[in-house]
């Protein structure tokens, strides 16, 4: 129930028709850019890391046929 009135008083405020100044769209739009470039960051290493291991094995077992 109390839920429920919450939901209620949530959906019946009005906006503060207040000023929000360059610095709070700066803010976000920084933040956004750092989420997005730290996602990034993280899918590049999960797929960069392991085909670098895979291409030095690979680079090692050839060189170990090439000297026999």
């Amino acid at each position: 129930m109390w839920a429920l009135l919450a939901l209620g008083l949530l959906a019946l405020s009005d906006s503060a028709l207040a000023y929000m100044g360059p610095g709070a769209g700066l803010t976000m739009i920084g933040s956004l850019v750092a989420l997005v470039i730290a996602i990034l960051a993280g899918i590049f290493g999960f797929i960069w890391y392991p085909l670098k291991r895979l291409l030095k094995r690979r680079r090692q077992d050839q060189n170990s046929v090439d000297k026999v």
